[in-house]
């Protein structure tokens, strides 16, 4: 797929993949062998037929291909962009055993874009009104596909979400050069021609009560998609210095609240000359690739494994390099010092190398003696994970939560608390959208059949 100049896009937040012509995406398409056995469905959490979409793209049917997807994602623009496909349905690919696997991902961008731009986005027809409402916390990946799949279904549902701007990590988390905050929208306004509903700015567990919203409010069943979005820092000396942030804040400062685009927007954010952002996430390369489009002179990766275990998309890796981003791999952070003001001045770190496999399978890293060195840096940001968000679990009596934090459901989004369900981070910590998805169509499926048979 044609790109942005990485010298021109690594000072711009302009979309960075332009996206196929029409040829391009029927040439693409052409090369699927519509096997007997498609297993890149098996790939996708959400079981999109991938044969059937492909194949209408390649006769031309871009729309149709569209719908296609629709059927089972309600996010196909979004997960056309965002979705690592390398690890699901493209590893699944025949083709990808001696060559390139079908573009799968940027083939239902493709159709996703089609249908929007001209205009062609139809409303499905909805089941009959069945007088059940239901309540959604959160208006993340996993709250928004609940929200889709159970209007259709016939129930009144409303969608509770903290933020001014519903969408969840898609809003706050991934920046605009991946994922165009327009297009987040238009899905969410996709789910309002449902008859979803949006309450924006109520906060679960604060302005809005779970219990409440059953008991006062009439809700028959709710389901809980409210993220993990607890920052998370080393605990290393440092931390409480001036501009030392959590992935969190500073991206949600650049991409939900327009810092990109100050004075025209008047959110403050720090705009480091020599940056680090520790982790190797795409947490960590989307701030990476942040903070150079923020103006930095150097922007590095401080990771404590060696490139072959970096858990980003190799897509987001090699958008990084290609702009400029540095990698410092095989190091570990142990301290950050300070100025005489408190402000952030210079970091220390130690070499690692690889020992034996972890639980993950991953080779843990051991820090080698005497390799200590400090260098300068006026802005550290820690992509190192996150942790439940605990506003709203510690708010509701009796759901049961795990020693993480997290609340335990089964495989279909059930609490131990009848008429409630939960997926997405809140349930599985942090993971991919597809993936959170995958738990609120289980979801969805599920409350469907217990509210058709309260």
């Amino acid at each position: 797929m044609r790109e942005q100049d990485p010298q021109v896009r690594a000072h711009n937040f302009q979309e960075v993949p332009l996206g196929y012509s029409e040829e391009e995406a029927r040439n693409e398409a052409a090369r699927c062998l519509h096997c007997a056995k498609p297993m890149c469905v098996t790939g996708c959490p959400v079981n999109v037929n991938i044969p059937e979409f492909v194949a209408l793209i390649n006769e031309g049917d871009f729309a149709g291909a569209a719908r296609s997807i629709k059927k089972t994602s309600s996010l196909p623009a979004v997960c056309g962009r965002v979705c690592p496909q390398e690890s699901q349905c493209e590893s699944k690919c025949v083709l990808g055993k001696k060559l390139e696997p079908v573009a799968i991902g940027r083939l239902e961008r493709f159709a996703a874009d089609y249908e929007r731009e001209k205009g062609l986005v139809q409303t499905p027809e909805k089941a009959p009104a069945t007088g059940k409402k239901v309540a959604v916390i959160g208006a993340g990946p996993s709250g928004l596909t609940v929200a889709g799949d159970l209007s259709l279904k016939g129930h009144d549902v409303t969608v509770f979400e903290a933020l001014h701007k519903a969408g969840g990590v898609l809003m706050y988390g991934i920046p605009e050069f991946r994922l165009p905050k327009d297009i987040v929208q238009m899905e969410v306004h996709y789910l309002e021609t449902l008859g979803v509903k949006f309450e924006l700015n109520q906060v679960g567990g604060r302005s809005i009560d779970v219990r409440e919203l059953m008991e006062k409010d009439g809700f028959d069943a709710i389901f809980l998609g409210v993220g993990a979005g607890l920052p998370s820092f080393m605990p290393i000396p440092g931390t409480g210095l001036g501009n030392v942030y959590s992935a969190n804040e500073y991206l949600t400062r650049s991409n939900l609240m327009k810092a990109y685009k100050f004075p025209e927007y008047d959110t403050p954010i720090a705009h480091g000359k020599h940056v680090v952002v520790v982790g190797g996430g795409n947490v960590a390369m989307d701030a990476a690739r942040t903070a150079l489009r923020l103006g930095a002179e150097t922007v590095k990766i401080v990771y404590r494994r060696s490139e072959a275990e970096l858990p980003a998309r190799a897509e987001e890796v090699h958008h990084a390099k290609q702009e400029g981003v540095q990698f410092q791999l095989l190091t570990n952070p142990v301290a950050m010092q300070g100025d005489e003001k408190g402000m952030l001045a210079s970091m220390t770190c130690v070499k690692m190398e690889l020992g034996e496999p972890d639980a993950s399978g991953r080779r843990t890293p051991v820090e080698i003696p005497g390799s200590e060195f400090t260098f300068e840096t006026d802005l550290v940001i820690f992509a190192v994970g996150t942790g439940a968000n605990p506003v709203i679990t510690k708010s509701v009596p009796g759901l049961e939560l795990n020693k993480r934090g997290y609340i335990v459901a089964d495989e279909n989004g059930r609490t131990s608390i009848d008429g409630v369900w939960a997926g997405g981070d809140i349930v599985t910590g942090a993971a991919t959208v597809i993936k959170a998805m995958g738990a609120g169509r289980a979801a969805a499926k599920d409350m469907h059949e217990w509210l058709m048979k309260k």
